[in-house]
């Protein structure tokens, strides 16, 4: 009664948001994709969406079915990838999504080494899931998730694999270069840099700032990491990363580090995979790897 190919086409139908567009999609004529969806639901006496002039809505069965196709297509996706490098010799496909910015200049550590390790793994990096990680991990469009924020589920094992802490980045004469540390009203009279996330998912704000009620005088956001190092070396502003990161990247600049409040903010990288999957050689591998490279 319902075939891969049904849910093929309403996924396609919602992505491009007309049967034409979506019949191009999947190399069919809209004739027989709209004749396809009509015995569909002759057969179960629902229908599937409704039209009106060029605008296309989905009923209330048809969104319970999209949803369905959303979620198992890349799974049968997945494992026919993985059948196919089986085939063709290959270990597996391995796909890695970040949910951080700093999380890429972590992962370029050790990449060299787990493709040296590892030949016959079709390893690839998604960055397409920057802060989504957790959903596309269980609906198996990646296979692990480098992030600093996990979130306990059972379906998913985190494994922490180096501590950091973050820290107050100023230019060499920022007056609060010298002392050490800085407190959330410090922070009052300057522009603060961060990555583009929504405040929720930085650290900055709900362990420094936030609980002492406190706010910067203005807020942006910067791309990249070395941006925002730069903007700090001409002193456009004061931004908080990782301390290991800004050793890195930060070397040659006018810039010095600050501890955030007395105690500082600990944070964690830690590596996501479903759960049962860590015991797969590769991933496994990884997971080896990752808790021995020097940070």
């Amino acid at each position: 009664m319902l075939d891969r190919q049904i849910l093929a086409i309403l996924r396609e139908v919602d992505r491009a948001g007309s049967v034409t567009a979506a019949a191009e999609r999947l190399n069919l004529s809209q004739s027989a994709l709209s004749h396809t969806m009509r015995k569909f639901e002759e057969r179960c006496g629902v229908e599937i969406w409704t039209k009106k002039g060029r605008s296309l809505r989905f009923t209330q069965a048809g969104r319970h079915l999209l949803a369905l196709a959303q979620r198992l297509l890349p799974q049968f996706e997945h494992a026919e990838r993985v059948l196919d490098d089986f085939a063709s010799g290959r270990r597996g496909a391995f796909r890695v999504g970040m949910e951080c910015h700093p999380c890429q200049a972590w992962l370029m550590r050790m990449t060299a080494r787990y493709l040296t390790q590892w030949p016959d793994v079709d390893f690839e990096v998604r960055t397409a899931f920057r802060f989504d990680g957790l959903a596309a991990l269980l609906d198996n469009e990646i296979d692990l998730l480098v992030t600093p924020d996990p979130i306990e589920t059972a379906d998913v094992l985190f494994t922490p694999v180096f501590d950091y802490e973050l820290v107050l980045v100023v230019h060499e004469a920022h007056p609060l270069a010298t002392r050490g540390v800085a407190q959330p009203e410090d922070l009052r009279a300057e522009e603060l840099v961060t990555v583009p996330v929504s405040l929720e998912r930085l650290d900055v704000y709900t362990r420094f700032l936030v609980p002492a009620h406190c706010r910067p005088l203005r807020h942006k956001t910067a791309e990249s990491t070395d941006l925002m190092l730069q903007l700090v070396a001409a002193r456009r502003g004061v931004t908080v990363l990782p301390d290991w990161l800004v050793r890195e990247g930060g070397a040659g600049l006018p810039i010095r580090s600050v501890r955030l409040g007395t105690e500082g903010i600990g944070k964690s990288i830690h590596l996501g995979v479903r759960r049962g999957e860590e015991c797969v050689d590769y991933i496994a591998g990884f997971l080896a790897l990752a808790r021995t490279t020097e940070q």
